[in-house]
């Protein structure tokens, strides 16, 4: 501990101006503009690891944006760590709303602001310098290979045949992964679980053209009216989704388990104001943290249709539309559940309107065994570093990545998150605390050093 303080101490500042450097590309998978800035950001990645001391680093091209592969291999009868991080961020949208130029990191406040700044430049970044100091220091016991993506923010479309395609080159025991958060700045915590994700588009037509409400209403479905009845339909009075064997495959968590991820010391008074909430919300017979980690959630995530200009039109739409997706837990199929979704609810909609249903991407839940030896080793980095053991949490979001990596090259993952939910990561004013950072390279240090015992 004592030499990785003097080398952060000695070399912090480069370390940080390094990782702007990366930060001010704007790399927005997104935006077909930055698409020239995909090839930027996969180019400094790649001198970045070979400076760090990978023996080699390469670009690979997809039908989408690049991605980057490097490695050491030290030994062949040691283990083996993937490292997988992502170069893209958000579109900055809407940028009025940013305090700073989104692209020009600055500390303010102990914090980097920046797009990028955590997810994932910054939180990527720490598995780079750790690794350059095990390599400076002679202490790196296993072989490193880093995977580095260019299109996570938008669905990792092409990264699972690039696995299948490369398996062999990815071989490895463990892959680590820093896209996630811990509970509170003092308290770590590991993400043992994941949920998964189905995402549909839904169109609702009526009449063929915009109708006058006066001389149609009443005689003519309003497709909005109708898409709000639909969309009703699909939860009960109990906040329980409605569709038909959607529940099928969920496997129930054990009392046992629910009381040990009861040990999130989740205050609700807190989470409701800084909501400004007076009431929560969800599934009955859950926690909140239950409901946000171990349960299916149902969510409209945009609507619209009709006339929403300045002033008043009276008309009645011709269609309505919906973005909507499901948070799914493990054992259940995103592909599965697309589909029950699409065809429940073009079957109950009414014959004097027209249901379309588009499925877009998904992806599966994921859990990893609390018990594996990589999972272990994290546990034991934490607390050498935070002083105390992290709480295992279960996270709402998905990564769907990390699934895809199980079923195509069999490999389990850790998730070693450092960000914490006030760093606004998709929203303006992206954050990420300093000492956070600093703390993922003490951390990810000590797993390389407890992992290869």
């Amino acid at each position: 501990m004592d030499q990785i303080e003097s080398y952060l101490s000695a070399n912090g500042d480069r370390i940080l101006e390094e990782l702007f450097g990366l930060i001010r590309i704007p790399s927005v998978s997104a935006l077909e503009k930055h698409k020239p800035d995909m090839i930027k950001a996969a180019t400094y990645w790649k001198m970045i690891l070979l400076q760090a001391g990978a023996d080699s680093a390469a670009i690979y091209q997809t039908p989408g944006h690049p991605v980057v592969y490097a490695e050491k291999i030290i030994d062949l009868s040691k283990p083996t760590v993937l490292v997988y991080g992502h170069m893209d961020v958000m579109p900055v949208d809407p940028i009025e709303k940013w305090h700073s130029d989104p692209f020009e990191p600055i500390v303010r406040d102990g914090k980097i602001w920046a797009r990028g700044a955590n997810d994932d430049k910054g939180q990527s970044f720490i598995h780079a310098k750790a690794f350059e100091w095990l390599v400076k220091s002679n202490t790196l016991n296993c072989n490193v290979k880093f995977l580095i993506e260019g299109e996570e923010e938008i669905g990792s479309t092409h990264l699972g045949k690039f696995c299948e395609e490369h398996k062999e080159m990815l071989k490895a025991d463990v892959i680590l992964v820093s896209d996630t958060g811990m509970i509170a700045r003092d308290i770590p915590s590991i993400t043992s679980g994941l949920r998964g994700l189905a995402y549909w588009e839904v169109e609702v037509t009526g009449p063929d053209r915009d109708l006058h409400s006066g001389l149609f209403g009443g005689a003519v479905a309003n497709p909005i009216n109708e898409l709000c009845k639909l969309i009703a339909r699909m939860t009960d009075g109990q906040n329980r989704i409605t569709i038909p064997g959607f529940y099928d495959d969920v496997v129930e968590v054990s009392d046992a388990e629910r009381k040990m991820l009861s040990q999130n010391p989740f205050d609700e008074m807190k989470y409701r104001e800084a909501l400004q909430l007076e009431q929560l919300h969800g599934e009955e017979g859950y926690s909140t943290t239950e409901r946000t980690g171990i349960r299916p959630t149902f969510d409209v995530c945009g609507i619209w249709g009709g006339y929403t200009g300045e002033g008043s039109k009276t008309i009645l739409p011709s269609k309505a539309f919906a973005k909507i997706s499901t948070r799914l837990v493990p054992n259940q199929d995103h592909k599965k559940i697309a589909a029950l979704f699409k065809n429940y609810f073009e079957s109950i909609a009414p014959k004097s309107i027209r249901v379309d249903v588009k499925i877009h991407h998904g992806g599966q839940a994921y859990l990893c065994p609390i018990d594996h030896p990589a999972y272990q080793a994290a546990e034991k980095a934490y607390r050498a570093v935070y002083g105390k053991l992290p709480v295992p949490v279960r996270s709402g979001g998905s990564i769907p990545i990390v699934s895809t990596f199980e079923k195509a090259l069999g490999i389990k993952t850790v998730l070693m998150g450092f960000g914490l939910e006030s760093d606004a990561i998709h929203s303006p004013n992206e954050n990420f605390l300093l000492e956070n950072f600093f703390n993922g390279i003490r951390t990810v240090v000590q797993f390389y050093h407890f992992y290869s015992l």
